[in-house]
């Protein structure tokens, strides 16, 4: 879709937005395209010749490219305060006859008055009025020349409009493509300027296709061998095969695709899903995914409102979460897989705010969100009806860790899930791995391989042992100390083994011969072997010992 039909169907459906009898004035185009200017923001020049107090209202439509990717489409209504919007252009034609004048005023203007801000031109004629959005909310009108800020007194240019309603579209479309931040951001901004109430985003491109051919295939469409080159290339090491068991579990049924993986904090497991999906949206390291939604399970999630929202009853609009906010983009590109992670699920009770998405994926039924016939609007600028059926294009990748933080997973989720497990750590192959990608730490390992293999296989017996992201942490910081401080290697390892590993020790009598073991390992590392010590001493004197207490 070119820019021209973007902007066209923009238009259509603000005129309609608005129940307006004449769409929105535009100011598309290179030189017109809306920009940030000090104080506020300038829509564009628009022909506002022919408005009299008799029109009833009035748009003005105008664009802003927020990144490469992202175009923000809006148009401003002016609905009842048409009279200050007509004084202000009569006020303007009057004063035009190139006379420099604050818009009121009567005597010239001396040289100081000359150098301010306010010190305007204005032209005899209203076919180009430069429109400015002010930070008190208002509309601000020149019709010759422009402010490069409006960091003055608006008295001086009185009168100002008050605005009724924006109509914002972004492009991507929010059903094709996340929005990025910087979009998001202006939408708050414009509802903080002129009141969130008065700011409706609108689906002015809703079905549009926007994903390339890569992103417009389904995973078992895909090589599995292609699949786990490519979360290679992205930095993934998972040599016990999780990559085939992943896919496998997300795709052997059509109608199911809920996977859990499980494991040791640090393991790979978030990571293992974003690459996965990465893989099969074809993207390269560091690219945006927009089909990829990561949603952080909450601990105090009760409720399924958490993951399919709600009608805030002040605005009298549905809340959209992430997770719906998935759901409706699987929806509108049914061609496209589109990936879920609810990471560190057992946060909560998992089968308290997953309910109502585990019985749709069984029956597979409608989620119920709303009890209202007609559609709520949404604040993701979609219709939200009352239900909606989960799309077969929706794939849930949930992360688990087995901690005393965590709620136990009861066997209903079990039952619905494949539970894939990740305890078992790879420290010689990820470290060469690492190396592989980062040649920079070849020194950085040499220091730590040798004892974090040696202490993590002690660990991992008592289940106990640490993951990747430990892993790759404690040679990054070796190498930040080889590079900055200096420290000898031994005593860089000394530290790291109490502030990283050491610290996740814990356990009873039956650890006592895991201590001992540490403590033979932890020779010449004072500082490791007082703290492992420490421990042992705990453990003769209560029965039990805990790191951190």
């Amino acid at each position: 879709m070119n820019r021209k039909t973007r902007q066209r169907l923009f238009l259509e459906v603000a005129k309609r937005f608005f129940g307006a009898s004449e769409g929105p004035r535009e100011a598309f185009g290179k030189s017109n395209s809306a920009t940030f200017v000090e104080g506020g923001l300038q829509l564009g020049v628009f022909n506002a010749d022919g408005l009299t107090a008799a029109t009833q209202s009035i748009s003005f439509a105008s664009s802003l490219p927020l990144s490469p990717e992202d175009q923000v489409y809006f148009a401003v209504q002016v609905k009842g305060d048409i009279g200050n919007l007509v004084a202000r252009l009569d006020a303007m034609k009057a004063m035009g006859s190139g006379a420099k004048t604050y818009a009121g005023a009567t005597a010239p203007l001396d040289e100081p008055e000359r150098q301010t801000t306010a010190n305007v031109t204005y032209g005899p004629a209203n076919n180009n009025v430069a429109v400015y959005l002010a930070g008190d909310g208002r509309l601000w009108l020149r019709n010759k020349e422009f402010w490069d800020t409006l960091a003055f007194d608006p008295m001086l240019i009185q009168p100002t409009v008050e605005i009724d309603s924006i109509a914002v579209a972004l492009y991507p479309p929010g059903n094709s493509a996340r929005r990025s931040l910087l979009a998001g951001e202006f939408i708050g901004w414009l509802g903080k300027l002129v009141g969130e109430q008065k700011v409706h985003e609108i689906a002015a491109w809703q079905g549009t296709t926007t994903l390339p051919a890569a992103m417009r295939r389904m995973p078992k469409e895909i090589p599995v061998a292609d699949i786990e080159d490519a979360v290679r290339r992205l930095g993934g090491h998972y040599p016990k095969g999780e990559v085939r068991r992943l896919h496998a579990a997300l795709n052997f049924l059509d109608h199911k695709h809920l996977v859990i993986l499980s494991g040791l904090s640090g393991t790979g497991k978030t990571q293992l899903a974003i690459k996965y999906a990465m893989a099969i949206h074809g993207l390269a390291l560091g690219a945006r995914d927009p089909l990829l939604f990561e949603c952080a399970v909450r601990p105090e999630w009760t409720d399924p409102t958490g993951l399919t929202g709600y009608v805030d009853v002040l605005s009298n609009r549905y809340i959209v979460p992430r997770f719906l906010e998935a759901v409706l983009t699987a929806t509108a590109q049914p061609e496209s897989p589109v990936f879920v992670i609810l990471d560190e699920m057992n946060l909560a009770r998992v089968e308290y705010y997953l309910s109502d998405v585990l019985s749709c994926i069984e029956t597979q039924g409608h989620l119920r969100l709303h009890s209202e016939d007609i559609a709520y609007e949404g604040t993701r600028g979609v219709l939200i009806p009352s239900e909606l059926k989960l799309p077969h294009n929706l794939f849930i990748i949930g992360t688990i860790n087995v901690d005393e933080t965590t709620n136990p997973v009861s066997d209903k989720v079990l039952d619905r899930a494949s539970v894939i497990d990740m305890s078992a750590v790879d420290v010689p192959g990820f470290l060469a791995s690492l190396e592989g990608r980062y040649p920079e730490l070849k020194n950085a390992r040499a220091a730590s391989e040798a004892k974090l293999i040696e202490i993590h296989a002690l660990m991992q017996q008592y289940g106990l042992g640490f993951g990747y992201r430990l892993i790759e942490e404690f040679v990054r910081y070796h190498a930040f100390d080889a590079a900055n401080l200096k420290s000898a290697a031994d005593d860089v390892t000394d530290q790291l083994l109490v502030q990283k590993v050491l610290i996740k020790l814990r356990g009873a009598e039956r650890q006592r011969t895991l201590l001992t073991s540490l403590d033979k390992a932890c020779n010449g590392l004072s500082h490791a072997q007082a703290f492992v010590r420490r421990l042992l001493s705990d453990l003769d004197d209560f029965g039990s010992f805990q790191a951190m207490r």
